[in-house]
């Protein structure tokens, strides 16, 4: 079954690069990012996994984990490891979970839950829809579904962009416009009445149509 955003994200128990994990516990209070692969030693996945560990300190700042799946065994994700360090010059700093069994990826939605057998003997054209970011939130439920073809890489600054936005509309009842980066305008939520906002914004805000009130962004 297909996931959608507001799912509570499904946990499970996964051997991963740092040792065995529950996913729920593993998550804790943070929030997260999950991003899996259809191969390992495949060529696109490869420039992401180096990309990602480059950013993972925007990610820790944001109280935002980190973690990758790719439907092969972990001592293998720790042989691409190397590759990934020599051609991308940042070998992966998060666990990367080891979907030998394709537990995880069926659980998830990213193949047929009727699908049978294990990663052997499966090609990444196989496993192709195993091309997906989940953003999790806190409260473990899932707040972001994008799924990438195999040929077009991942955009993880837009990811940081979008994880900005989650936090900064769940503690407070704005909606961020198109192309938002932190510290711009943004738009208070249709759910607030004016007598609400009013309150909130006592200076008031700009209204191109009454539907449309722009203000700064809160900074508390």
């Amino acid at each position: 079954m297909a996931l959608n955003i507001g799912d509570q994200a499904p946990d499970f128990e996964a051997e991963t690069t740092e040792g065995h994990i529950r996913f729920h516990d593993w998550l804790g209070d943070s929030w997260a990012v999950l991003f899996s692969h259809p191969k390992d030693f495949t060529p696109v996945c490869t420039t992401e996994l180096g990309y990602m560990a480059k950013l993972k300190p925007e990610f820790d700042k944001r109280n935002t984990k980190i973690i990758g799946l790719s439907v092969d065994p972990v001592d293998n994700h720790k042989r691409w490891s190397n590759d990934i360090k020599e051609t991308q010059g940042h070998a992966p700093n998060y666990p990367m979970i080891g979907d030998t069994d394709l537990t995880v990826s069926k659980l998830w939605g990213m193949l047929p839950a009727t699908l049978q057998g294990s990663c052997d003997g499966r090609t990444p054209a196989d496993n192709q829809t195993v091309r997906n970011v989940f953003v999790i939130g806190p409260d473990k439920k899932i707040k972001l579904i994008i799924v990438y073809p195999m040929t077009t890489g991942r955009n993880f600054d837009e990811v940081l962009r979008v994880i900005d936005s989650l936090q900064l509309t769940a503690k407070h009842k704005v909606a961020t416009p198109v192309n938002w980066k932190q510290g711009e305008d943004v738009i208070i939520a249709g759910s607030v009445s004016d007598e609400e906002a009013k309150a909130t914004y006592p200076q008031g805000w700009k209204a191109p149509r009454p539907y449309i009130r722009i203000v700064p962004q809160p900074r508390s």
